[in-house]
């Protein structure tokens, strides 16, 4: 059945399929064409279209009980707390609705934090090519003109230095003593899957010590065990002060967090942030299931090894195509970076290789598939992407040629 989407506002260039029902790492669509997802709803359902456990806790507690207000105590957002800052080495949690107020919630402890320390302007060293959200502040912080232009202007308090240059960092804290924050996504997922090196983070750990400045790390898309790791920092073997999750955690259900550690944890009084429906019974309760889901099955492992599956197998498909730049990756986060804009691959992936897949920075496939996919789907994937990118290529050679054909002689 169509429905029309004119009173849908236009922030969205869809896709021209609906999807109705999925299993695992499969989709149909309303004519019940079976898909294949290598996107996982951009790094959210890693468990996996319609988790049968997941789905049994969201009908039971829907059941019992979905809302009543963070004046009241919440003990499944009790228990959420205590069990990611047990697996993260934080401390203290602030659970929200999506990525986007997490990293909120970080830039302001990030200013609150400056305040204390007497800081009347402070300021936040932010990255190039980063991505961090979509209101004022976190499009402040993301390194993406075209998603800011229109909404200017944005907000002062922030520097910006190229990503994985720590001589760049040391000279703007040389020339900036207002900064109390760095802001960082371990690897850049929008930006392209850009992993910054072990020395890279090392040594930004370093700095914030060096300077009492805090370490926060957006770990929103490549943390829950995506890269490898429970979180992509960890590949380094540093801890953060300030880290922010969502997507994953609630494997498709609304869900954010801003985890602390040290002075910071316990900078928020009463009144000074919160939330309406952040840390509700239901989101809290379906994090916890992920989380207990996760560790059992020890998926974090499992990414890593399909992961390196994954990035073997691709690069060995497409070793010596014209088109690509580079296969790149961390875990389940894999780009293939092209040398012009492919962003009409989406669609065609969808249309002739029945696989989801996005495009990100123009030129970038990326690949995000869910943790429990199997060997075979993992197969599948290099076999589908493959095959579009050499057809796209015979597409295009013969465009080319006919067109050459069709030139007047002179």
């Amino acid at each position: 059945m169509t429905h029309a989407s004119s009173h849908l506002m236009r922030a969205y260039a869809r896709q021209p399929v609906s999807f109705v029902r999925g299993s695992g790492a499969r989709l149909w669509d309303e004519h019940g064409v079976e898909y294949l997802d290598a996107m996982a709803g951009i790094a959210v359902t890693s468990l996996g279209h319609a988790h049968p456990e997941i789905a049994g806790v969201i009908a039971e507690q829907a059941g019992m009980l979905l809302h009543t207000s963070n004046v009241f105590r919440i003990d499944w957002q009790e228990r959420l707390g205590e069990h990611l800052c047990a697996l993260t080495g934080m401390e203290k949690a602030f659970f929200c609705n999506s990525g986007a107020e997490a990293n909120e919630a970080a830039l302001k402890l990030a200013r609150l934090y400056g305040h204390h320390r007497q800081v009347a302007r402070p300021q936040i060293l932010v990255m190039e090519n980063a991505f961090h959200g979509r209101t004022i502040a976190t499009l402040t912080a993301t390194d993406n003109a075209a998603k800011q232009h229109g909404f200017e202007p944005l907000l002062p308090g922030f520097l910006r230095v190229p990503y994985d240059d720590i001589e760049a960092v040391r000279r703007m804290a040389e020339q900036s003593p207002g900064i109390v924050a760095v802001m960082i996504e371990p690897v850049q997922g929008e930006g392209g899957i850009r992993a910054a090196s072990t020395e890279y983070l090392r040594g930004l750990r370093a700095l914030c010590d060096q300077h009492g400045w805090l370490l926060m790390l957006d770990e929103i898309q490549c943390g829950m065990g995506r890269t490898g790791a429970w979180f992509a920092h960890r590949h380094a073997g540093i801890v953060p002060d300030v880290m922010t999750v969502a997507k994953a955690l609630g494997n498709g259900f609304p869900i954010g967090g801003c985890l602390a550690r040290g002075d910071v944890a316990d900078l928020l009084s009463p009144g000074q942030h919160g939330t309406t429906f952040g840390g509700n019974p239901l989101a809290c309760r379906v994090a916890c299931t992920v989380l207990d889901i996760m560790e059992r099955d020890d998926l974090p492992k499992r990414a890593a090894v399909l992961g390196d599956r994954l990035l073997t197998r691709l690069r060995a498909a497409l070793e010596g195509h014209p088109e690509v730049v580079a296969v790149r990756g961390l875990g389940l986060m894999v780009g293939i970076e092209l040398n012009r804009n492919c962003k009409e691959l989406v669609e065609q992936a969808l249309a002739e290789q029945r696989l989801l897949i996005t495009v990100t920075r123009d030129s970038t496939i990326r690949l995000l598939p869910a943790l429990i996919c199997s060997e075979a789907q993992i197969d599948e994937i290099v076999t589908r992407v493959t095959d579009l990118l050499s057809f796209g290529t015979a597409d295009r050679r013969g465009a080319t040629n006919a067109s050459r054909r069709t030139e007047p002689t002179t």
